[in-house]
């Protein structure tokens, strides 16, 4: 039996937003399993299924890039957000984007891959900048869309300037459209991917994983009420169905006009477009997304260094 310590309880708390007790008995019931103490919890009705597990907490800047088909999207962690205002930093990761469209788009491709500044690799580049700048940094992101024909569409939320800032997306349209109405309908689609950070373009690419991972606590939530395991199934089905409504991308109800699918504002679109579009892909980069930081108690630091 794994002892449940404190420190695992108040991890719950912050992930799950559940009460001290109600986390410490999702815990023993799980046997410490943290993900399915929380799903625990959601069963209960007692922790939100949108809360998130992760918080952002690494510093630096998402950059995007277009050439022709391609966009790029990457991200440049830094020690500090004073660092990521930095002109030397802004440009590294400007350029860092522009030779990142010349690969395929992985963090190993850019990292080995020429930049024409220094002419050093990406990743020898870096070091120097830690070197002038005295502060670390990381590539620890990129992916890279491309279509035959069409436009790849950028988004970056939170600015910092040309480019650069703390949320980047990109979305492929495959099309023989006029590339001014692509342009269009991909940036709005990229603001609406920003929003609502979809899991999948369609529905039925949703990862199985995380959808019997979703039926799992839908059953266990709708076992609590009851009823017969007849409609238990129905009711499940339904919630499953609202769940794939909300996380794929062309079924969500789109935020530039609520009263539109994402599906049914890109339809739209072909009619100005003059030809038929297709949604192939989407990449969205959050600053720090999975990164925790480490948090100090300056009170106890403190404390320590005044006992000696």
């Amino acid at each position: 039996m794994t002892e449940i310590t404190a420190a695992m309880v108040k991890e719950l708390r912050e992930k799950s937003g559940a009460g001290m007790m109600d986390c410490k008995k999702a815990l023993a019931e799980t046997n410490g399993d943290m993900e399915a103490a929380i799903d625990w919890l959601r069963a209960k009705g007692i922790a939100k299924a949108d809360k998130k597990s992760g918080r952002t907490a690494a510093e630096g800047l998402v950059g995007v890039a277009t050439m022709g088909h391609k966009a790029v999207v990457v991200e440049l962690n830094s020690e500090t957000d004073f660092v990521a205002r930095n002109d030397a930093f802004q440009d590294l990761i400007r350029g860092i984007a522009q030779v990142a469209l010349t690969t395929n788009g992985t963090v190993d491709a850019v990292s080995a891959a020429t930049y024409p500044a220094t002419g050093k690799s990406v990743s020898d580049s870096i070091k120097d900048a830690i070197a002038t700048i005295g502060e670390n940094m990381t590539l620890r992101r990129s992916a890279a869309l491309e279509v035959p024909h069409g436009v790849v569409a950028t988004y970056i939320h939170n600015a910092a300037g040309d480019g650069i800032g703390k949320l980047g997306v990109l979305v492929a349209l495959k099309s023989e459209g006029d590339k001014a109405v692509l342009n269009s309908i991909g940036r709005q689609v990229a603001m609406h991917i920003a929003a609502t950070n979809p899991l999948a373009i369609r529905a039925e690419e949703v990862d199985a994983a995380v959808a019997e991972r979703e039926r799992n606590v839908f059953i266990e939530q709708a076992r609590e009420s009851g009823k017969p395991e007849a409609i238990i199934e129905k009711m499940v089905d339904g919630r499953m169905r609202k769940f794939f409504e909300e996380v794929a991308l062309l079924s969500q109800a789109f935020v530039i006009n609520p009263d539109l699918t994402v599906g049914d504002a890109v339809k739209a679109a072909e009619k100005e477009a003059g030809a038929s579009i297709e949604v192939t892909g989407m990449v969205r980069l959050l600053l720090g997304e999975g990164v925790e930081k480490e948090e100090s108690d300056f009170a106890a630091e403190v404390a320590a260094v005044a006992k000696g």
